[in-house]
């Protein structure tokens, strides 16, 4: 792995204003791409408009073919582009931004995200001014990019049966998630995190290699009893699969749920919820198994006999996750759906 260095006399675009002198946490948003060089620049134009200005603005280039680094040299000589010799997957790639950031505060952002002006200061705000230090992560409003009233995401849920949600999802954008609240965890499109507790939580798991690791990430920071803010005037506009989805989603889907699950969920909770886990996986598969003739729903199947196959190792995990648990059950519960 090797990084460039952010070229001497690099000017932030004058649009973007600085941060305020008394701030005592800095910013880092953290851009992981592969082959994205058709995305990056609305998202990077986007963020040059941001009002509230990072300190730092890394993009983590994960073994692209095309032109990506060419294209952050001339046009974006304020990125800090920090170059992978291979591609290892959306956790590998973040893992090597948040080792490489400066900012107290890592703001992730997909290359096909487009964030509004005020995104960055409305969702660093609370972490910024956390008083009792409990708060480790704030998620955003995603929007779809094609219908802007149309939501992905208002911060993730996670399910009794062990099927994670985007809240809002495929709702219309009136009103029913406008105010802040706490929610069990921030979609990683756009989310920021305090670098620290990310760090020392072990970061992104790299086993699960993409899909779910926010989710995997949500819970880790729960059990050590830290909490996750949905800040609705953080809007973000997401091409949603532009660079996943279809056959790949598919099939960590249907490995992670199960993985996920195994790996976080606290004894307890295995125990008394274990039939709702094994009736959720039985109807993915049967749903799969109705729509075998698609591409998605044949990986879907591939990933959840993959994810059998890995419990084991799984199991094994477990152990140091759970010793970690600062939270109590009640309050873990109270989270769930």
């Amino acid at each position: 792995m090797a990084a460039t260095e952010l070229p001497s006399g690099a000017a932030w675009p004058s649009a973007a204003a600085a941060p305020p002198a008394s701030a005592s946490k800095s910013i880092a948003v953290i851009i992981p791409t592969w082959n994205g060089a058709h995305l990056l620049p609305s998202c990077l134009d986007a963020v040059a408009r941001q009002t509230r200005r990072p300190e730092q603005v890394i993009v983590v280039d994960d073994g692209s073919t095309d032109d990506t680094v060419t294209l952050l040299r001339r046009d974006y000589p304020w990125v800090l582009p920090l170059v992978l010799a291979e591609n290892g997957g959306f956790a590998r790639a973040v893992n090597a931004g948040l080792r490489a950031a400066r900012g107290d505060i890592a703001v992730l952002l997909n290359n096909d995200a487009e964030p509004e002006p005020d995104w960055l200061a409305a969702l660093c705000a609370p972490l910024l001014s956390d008083l009792d230090g409990t708060l480790a992560s704030c998620a955003s409003k995603i929007l779809l990019a094609d219908r802007p009233d149309v939501l992905h995401s208002a911060g993730d849920g996670y399910g009794r049966n062990g099927v994670p949600s985007n809240r809002g999802v495929w709702t219309g954008a009136d009103g029913r998630y406008d105010r802040q609240e706490w929610v069990f965890g921030a979609c990683a499109a756009a989310a920021a995190y305090r670098r620290d507790v990310v760090l020392a939580a072990g970061g992104f798991d790299e086993w699960l290699g993409m899909y779910c690791e926010d989710v995997d990430l949500a819970w880790r920071l729960q059990l050590r009893g830290y909490r996750c803010l949905y800040v609705p005037q953080a809007r973000v506009r997401h091409r949603l699969s532009a660079t996943g989805g279809g056959p790949l989603a598919s099939y960590y889907c249907g490995r992670n749920f199960l993985l996920v699950a195994t790996l976080n969920l606290p004894g307890p909770f295995l125990r008394r919820y274990w039939w709702r886990l094994l009736a959720a996986q039985l109807r993915i598969a049967a749903a799969a198994l109705w729509h075998s003739r698609e591409p998605a729903a044949r990986a879907r199947l591939r990933g959840q006999w993959a994810g059998i196959r890995a419990l084991p190792a799984a199991w094994q995990r477990r152990h140091h996750r759970q010793a970690a648990r600062q939270a109590s059950l009640t309050a873990l519960d109270a989270l769930l759906t």
